[in-house]
């Protein structure tokens, strides 16, 4: 099905502009994966961005993202909330450079608890400590509906958006076909 996807370009410039978010209640534990492994961060994408139309990566097969994993200044970060993985974000950008947040997000048993706003600040600090001129990210209108006012609240501020036509299906992928949870 061909829908209108907006897209939604957002930056920060000085790490001064990070307004962080509130500790939540309950603690999560932050960790890099250190080895690219294909097989997690599949799962994390499918199983963050499964409600929302994460469908760019599906295709790939291992070998593309072998690739994707193993390119210079490539990190996953993935946060556990008493062992189980919780969210999980890739930043892409060399030292001295750019930072991308290129993907970002929570599993879905960990929305709406106030992890959200924590978890942006330690991706966006740890983007920061590679030293960039700049990090920036963008979101689109498939998103979850608290992700662009999630981006802004820690200081993001929007500097482009783009609208066109995409090629999608007819209702989200879901983290595997068949999980019944529309």
């Amino acid at each position: 099905m061909l829908r209108t996807e907006n897209i939604y370009y957002l930056e920060m410039t000085s790490p001064e502009q990070l307004l962080p978010g509130r500790t939540p209640a309950r603690p999560l534990e932050l960790r890099q994966a250190r080895n690219p492994f294909p097989e997690l961060n599949r799962f994390l994408y499918t199983a963050v961005g499964g409600d929302w139309f994460w469908v760019d990566r599906l295709s790939w097969d291992y070998a593309r993202w072998q690739e994707f994993l193993q390119r210079p200044g490539h990190e996953t970060w993935v946060a556990y909330l008493d062992g189980t993985p919780a969210g999980y974000f890739e930043l892409e950008g060399e030292t001295g450079g750019e930072v991308e947040i290129v993907s970002f997000g929570l599993l879905p048993a960990f929305a709406g608890q106030g992890f959200g706003g924590w978890f942006l600040t330690e991706a966006v600090r740890r983007a920061w400590a590679k030293a960039p001129t700049k990090v920036w990210l963008h979101t689109c209108s498939f998103d979850h509906p608290a992700a662009l006012a999630n981006y802004q609240a820690r200081g993001f501020r929007l500097v482009r958006t783009e609208e066109h036509l995409k090629e999608m299906p007819d209702r989200t992928p879901g983290v595997w076909p068949g999980a019944g949870r529309d």
